[in-house]
């Protein structure tokens, strides 16, 4: 299938490790050209050398804060100027810290909210008016499986990945006369740093071994197994190439069949 991705801009946000990193490595696989947004140049270095590597494409980076507005409206300007217009935006950022409801306070709750709502809302803001002129493009925001079924100890997740749905799939509706496809992804227990962080947590809260810990949620899959990061790419890169052209508006799990919920 050709995914007519080839000389396409990209911007991947949070894309110096784990699930970002791994969509921007599909899309390089692609020959899209890459925009690599995080707040490590250190990362961003070594993530750019790693996608290199493995597609002979090298990735173009911006170092920035993603909950500042000015770091997010400078990447979006310097990526028009180097690819001359952005094609698509995944939106994409670390997880808030792990709690129940009593453990946040307002402060927590106005960072959780800027860091996984808030900024993307900053990042679609700048792209609209490039893909608008441009006739078209893709918005893909990367989430949780918690928008299907919510997490435990994982409140301010719970709440602010549910808002991105909502924002997904009204931009859909208003989107679709512009030719701008939008959708929302979310992983299930997919091995990565968060993943090993979040297990580690469960492990110290329970008294169980982080690797007996991982077995027991093995068998809670239907594949047995976690998702490989690759696989969470190549989906995102999916829905965001000029192979999908009637899908907008949806919000799809990789998860392994892990989730339940209809």
């Amino acid at each position: 299938m050709d995914l007519a991705l080839k000389h396409k801009g990209v911007i991947v946000m949070a894309a110096s490790s784990g699930l970002g990193k791994a969509i921007a490595c599909e899309f390089a696989r692609e020959q899209a050209r890459v925009m690599l947004f995080s707040s490590s140049e250190e990362r961003l270095q070594k993530a750019r050398a790693d996608i290199e590597a493995k597609t002979g494409n090298k990735p173009e980076y911006f170092v920035g804060d993603i909950t500042k507005v000015r770091d997010i409206q400078q990447m979006v300007a310097t990526t028009v100027e180097k690819f001359g217009g952005v094609y698509a935006l995944v939106n994409n950022t670390g997880g808030p810290p792990a709690g129940t409801f009593d453990t946040f306070d307002d402060d927590d709750w106005q960072r959780a909210y800027e860091l996984t709502l808030l900024s993307y809302i900053r990042a679609v803001r700048e792209v609209l008016p490039h893909m608008r002129a441009a006739g078209g493009g893709r918005i893909l925001c990367s989430t949780s499986s918690s928008i299907k079924a919510v997490l435990d100890n994982l409140i301010l997740s719970n709440t602010f990945r549910s808002g991105v749905v909502g924002l997904a799939k009204t931009l859909s509706q208003e989107l679709g006369k512009d030719g701008i496809l939008v959708n929302v992804i979310g992983p299930g227990r997919i091995d990565t740093p968060r993943i090993e962080q979040l297990d580690k947590i469960r492990a110290d809260r329970t008294g169980i071994a982080k690797e007996e810990l991982q077995k027991e949620t093995f068998k809670t899959i239907p594949l047995g197994r976690y998702g490989r990061p690759e696989e969470y790419g190549k989906l995102a890169v999916f829905l965001c190439s000029q192979a999908n052209t009637y899908i907008t508006g949806q919000s799809v799990l990789v998860d392994g069949g892990l989730v339940k919920a209809v």
